[in-house]
């Protein structure tokens, strides 16, 4: 199993935290895709607490975390 972490608006009709069958993703992209998240509204894509991007792979029992860009003024 994959735990996926979802922070702020990412929040929204996914709660804070699901796991995926680690069959169902290769790469973080697939993650993205498989809840409906465009890349562009993801700002940070953590691996196990380390910076990494769509296209960098995931196994069974990784964590990934998904943050939303920070808006403000």
């Amino acid at each position: 199993m994959i735990e996926v972490r979802f922070f702020a608006t990412l929040r929204e009709g996914r709660g804070k935290v699901t796991q995926i069958d680690a069959e169902k993703a290769s790469a973080a992209g697939d993650i993205l895709r498989l809840f409906a998240i465009k890349p562009e509204e993801v700002s940070i894509l953590l691996i196990n607490g380390f910076h990494s991007g769509p296209g960098d792979p995931v196994k069974d029992g990784d964590v990934v975390s998904l943050f939303p860009p920070v808006g403000g003024g």
